[in-house]
């Protein structure tokens, strides 16, 4: 959402029309963040404040597919957790107690409210046995006044001093992208990724076989694209160039915008 919907604080030109849009036209949609640390409704909150007509089921979080994950896992279990509000009322709803000794999982997420000492304790826990999550695996998050260390940033002190590598459920996992899909009652061939992360969002949606548009108002610049093997459908500047009868070239080529005519599709998945 950060670099796609808004910055910051601050949406983005011609975000807001592009949602009324998708809601004119009855277009199933859900908004996907590798942020942990919101609940939905928090989220959903932030957009209404910001002029985007929201609601909790709009919203599909990372902090949600990796609850449901550790829940399918081991129903009922326990884990210490790094993160905040979003990830923690997650894992409550999903039937997972928080707890300080011999949890089932260590489970790191974002957050500002940190301290070395429980990266120390969680260090301990993993090397005790406790299985390493990553809500996501994201390096940074974008700010107004620039990045700030992600938590893949943060889970990597943990690899580095337990030898031992997170599993994550974030974007670009198919365990969050294939459940958000489910979840809106989309096939694979009529859901389209929109994001602005080469790592995360266009990789997680080539992986699936959706089609993807990389919005170039976020994370990743044009000059990039030529780094990656993989590519995205469309790259546009904005969702504000989503084009209302929205088709696809047939090839990657030069990434035109505005797309050609060729085939509509109906239905999109904002990340």
């Amino acid at each position: 959402m950060d670099g796609v919907i808004y910055r910051g604080s601050r949406v983005i030109p011609g975000a807001v029309e592009f949602i009324k849009r998708l809601r004119e036209t009855d277009t199933r949609f859900l908004f996907l963040t590798n942020n942990s640390q919101r609940t939905r409704r928090d989220v959903a909150m932030k957009l209404c404040r910001m002029g985007i007509e929201s609601t909790a089921r709009d919203i599909f979080t990372c902090a949600m597919a990796t609850a449901r994950f550790v829940a399918e896992q081991k129903p009922g279990g326990t884990a210490y957790v790094i993160g905040e509000g979003g990830l923690l009322s997650a894992l409550h709803v999903n039937g997972y107690s928080v707890v300080d000794d011999n949890p089932d999982y260590v489970i790191v997420g974002e957050g500002r409210t940190m301290s070395f000492e429980m990266i120390e304790k969680a260090v301990r826990l993993v090397d005790g046995g406790a299985r390493l999550i990553a809500t996501n695996m994201d390096p940074s998050c974008p700010t107004e006044a620039g990045i700030r260390p992600g938590c893949g940033a943060i889970v990597a002190m943990i690899e580095k001093a337990t030898g031992k590598e997170a599993f994550s459920v974030g974007k670009p996992s198919p365990i969050m992208m294939r459940a958000a899909r489910k979840q809106i009652g989309l096939k694979s061939e009529e859901t389209v990724m929109v994001g602005d992360t080469m790592e995360t969002d266009i990789l997680g949606g080539v992986g699936l076989s959706y089609r993807t548009i990389l919005v170039l108002s976020g994370g990743t610049r044009r000059e990039q694209l030529g780094n990656f093997a993989y590519g995205p459908d469309l790259v546009l500047d904005s969702v504000a160039d989503i084009p209302e009868d929205l088709s696809f070239p047939e090839g990657l080529g030069d990434y035109p915008s505005p797309p050609p005519q060729v085939e509509p599709v109906p239905d999109l998945a904002v990340a």
